[in-house]
Formats: C-alpha cells, structure tokens, sequence
C-alpha cells in the first residue's frame, strides 16, 4: 500500500545579492513564478509552494497543471526527496520512482553498457539486478553493436532510446513524471508507448506535470492546478480541464 501526506507544506528558496536587483525585475519575476518575500534575515525569498495540503492514496492518477513556473516541478522534486520543506509535514510510504530526468547521470565518454549500470545505479537497482536485465535492456533498445560504442558515437535519437529503456524497466510503487516520455521514430514510439502504459498500469500512485489535456483526460483520475505555488483547484478531471484550458 502507498500513501502520500502533505499537511500546509511551504518551500522557501532565498535569493541571494538580491537586493541590488531593479523593482522591475522583482516584480517580473513575481507574474512568472512564485511569490517574493523575505526571511526573519532579510534575505529576498522566493516561496515556491506555499500552504499545499493533500493526499494520495492507491489508484490515483494525479495531473499537475500550472503555467511555467506555478510549482510544478518544485512539488514533484519535493515529493521525490529533492526538496525539503521550509515548513508543514510530509509523509511518504512507498518506493519512489522518478522519471523527470531520464538522462540524468549520462556520461557521453562512457559506452551504451557502462551507462546501463550507472543509470540502473542511480535508479536505485543492485548491479547484479542490471546484469540480470541486460538483455532485454540492449534488445528494447534496438542499439546493437553500438551498446560497446562510447555514447558520443551515438545520435541524439539513440541516446534517448537507451535512457528511455532503462528508465523504464522499474516498477516503483509511486511514479513522478514531468510531461508524459514520447521518444524515437514511429516504429520505436509504439513500443516506448506500450512501455509506457505498462508502467502507468504497474504503479500505485502516479503524479505527473503536463499542459497536455488530451493526455491529462486520458490518464488521469485526479487534477491539481497550481498558480504562484499555491493549490487553485483540486478535484475532477473534466472540470478542472473546462476551467483551465477554457
């Protein structure tokens, strides 16, 4: 069983040598992103994700919506351990698994099997695990004998396949997403697809960032929208999507 628990949780990010910045650009900055405020120091800080309150339980499919810097990001890296709050409580039980970076740890030096290992690593897999995995890691790829080729041989298109194909071989108990993984041509974008409905369908909770509607209606049985880092709206699907979308 998996559960995710935020009770009035607040992110503060302090802005450094700010205070030689224009008015102007504060207050760009305030239309753009999070609030601007400052700290019992004076320091200028950016409140990212202001009061959120919710909880996920088994089956649910949660959409986050939200212009460019509402809080999307900051609340999945906060739910990924990333973050840590300034204030309020989280609780989280379950394996976590993210795929908002899916290239993270890639080194172009490396061969195609070296970076299976690093990757699986840091997916939080034993390397007898990937061993074990390898196969079906390289033959999902469609790579061949490049797998023992260094990664700056490889297209961008070939690069993505192999992340991709790593990425997506845990099955975690609670799945992070920023935008739904699309990659390759059309013949491996069917398979990426499947893949990709397989591990949706596998996991217990999902929450994934998009200004996809399409995809949020498709996937979804839960949507939050956030302005400014704070909780607009939070509830069904179709009436959030009417709302926001128009």
């Amino acid at each position: 069983m998996a559960s995710i628990e935020f009770d009035n949780v607040s992110v503060d990010f302090p802005i450094f040598n700010a205070n030689s910045r224009s008015l102007k650009k504060r207050l760009m900055q305030v239309a753009t992103g999070g609030q601007l405020g400052a700290d019992q120091q004076g320091r200028v800080v950016v409140r990212a994700i202001e009061g959120a309150s919710f909880s996920f339980k088994d089956g649910d499919r949660v959409g986050l919506l939200g212009h460019n810097g509402a809080g999307k990001s900051t609340l999945l890296r906060l739910l990924s351990g990333v973050y840590e709050p300034s204030s309020g409580s989280v609780g989280i039980h379950g394996e976590i698994g993210s795929l908002i970076d899916i290239s993270l740890g890639i080194d172009p030096e490396a061969t195609g099997r070296e970076n299976i290992y690093v990757r699986g690593g840091l997916l939080g897999m034993r390397r007898s695990e990937v061993t074990a995995r390898m196969d079906g890691i390289i033959e999902f790829s469609e790579l061949g004998d490049f797998i023992d080729m260094p990664l700056r041989t490889y297209s961008s298109g070939m690069s993505l396949r192999l992340a991709f194909a790593v990425s997506t071989i845990v099955r975690p108990e609670i799945l992070l997403m920023d935008e739904w993984l699309s990659v390759g041509d059309e013949g491996f974008k069917h398979k990426a697809e499947a893949r990709m409905s397989e591990l949706v369908q596998s996991t217990n909770i999902l929450v994934i960032a998009s200004h996809s509607r399409d995809m949020i209606l498709k996937t979804c049985n839960r949507v939050i929208c956030l302005e400014h880092g704070k909780i607009k709206m939070d509830g069904n699907p179709n009436d959030i999507c009417d709302l926001y979308f128009g």
